[in-house]
């Protein structure tokens, strides 16, 4: 196939000759052109993910393999492209097929001008494309795209044209092929806001506990005690009772005198060592966080 370049009809394809390829993306910036950017997705026979590692888009801009990765974005001449190359020769047997797609950021693909996929033989410094489609909007409301794929064929790889568009975006297209994606992070068209790192929830502080004084403030006042005869010390008298059905105070107990040992509750006398604060429980070196699936946040 080199030196021919095979211009593609929506739906047609082509077989591929070379071991890895290299995907671009070219459109035609401008005022009110939003950005597009590329992305890939690994399937497997079942048209769907292995799991969210097979999504190589601008947060996970390579996958961990090393054989899908995305290249970072070129001015050529008047036109600007976003790249990703796929390794097809080393692949996984478990990857059945490659998904190249496009998504807009800030506004519709009805806004983009120029959109073209390009497929060149990445083993090969120069030369022309391998095959060329021009992608079209077909309702305008469309934020994402997918533009071909390349999929197995007996021993060797394909590339269709597909052309398929999706109003929802990245996260859309995404959820389509069984990305996980957690949708309380979701931030506006494709995207979704990204936790920090080692963020957990808290749970609220409980309400305060109604001490004794609380719940014995609306009892009635202790009736008046006699005066004392004449001549006798008076004799200690015990606090009464709450009324009945009520809930009983503990009796406060007397401060010790200074120099004894004073109780957990109270702090020390003057002069005494201060007891050590408890030392806080070590964290369970087993404790991981939950898996969570990729987050839309552009660098």
């Amino acid at each position: 196939m080199t030196g021919m370049t095979h211009a593609m009809l929506k739906g047609s394809n082509v077989p591929l000759d070379a071991a890895a390829v290299r995907a671009v993306l070219r459109w035609t910036p401008g005022a009110g052109v939003p950005d597009v950017d590329a992305s890939a997705l690994l399937l497997g026979t079942d048209g769907r993910v292995r799991s969210d590692e097979d999504f190589v888009f601008y947060n996970q801009p390579r996958h961990p393999s090393g054989l899908v990765r995305r290249l970072s974005k070129k001015r050529v001449a008047q036109a600007l492209t976003d790249t990703v190359e796929a390794d097809l020769a080393a692949l996984d047997p478990s990857v059945d097929q490659v998904v190249l797609a496009a998504s807009s950021d800030g506004d519709t693909f009805e806004h983009v001008h120029d959109l073209r996929i390009m497929l060149y033989d990445a083993g090969a410094a120069d030369g022309e494309p391998l095959a060329v489609f021009d992608v079209k909007a077909e309702t305008g409301e469309e934020t994402a795209i997918i533009c071909g794929e390349l999929y197995r064929r007996g021993e060797g790889w394909k590339f269709r044209a597909v052309g398929q568009g999706y109003p929802t975006g990245l996260v859309g297209l995404a959820t389509a092929f069984g990305i996980s994606v957690d949708e309380g992070t979701q931030d506006g068209e494709g995207s979704a806001a990204a936790a920090p790192e080692g963020a957990t929830t808290q749970a609220p502080a409980p309400a305060p506990v109604p001490g004794a004084d609380d719940a014995t403030a609306h009892l009635p006042a202790p009736p008046p005690q006699p005066p004392a005869p004449v001549g006798v010390p008076p004799q200690p008298t015990s606090p009464p009772g709450p009324a009945y059905g009520y809930p009983h105070a503990a009796p406060e107990a007397p401060a010790p005198a200074y120099g004894y040992p004073q109780p957990s509750s109270a702090g020390p006398a003057y002069g005494y060592p201060q007891p050590a604060a408890a030392a806080a429980p070590a964290p369970d070196p087993n404790f991981t966080l939950p898996p969570m699936g990729p987050q839309f946040v552009r660098p």
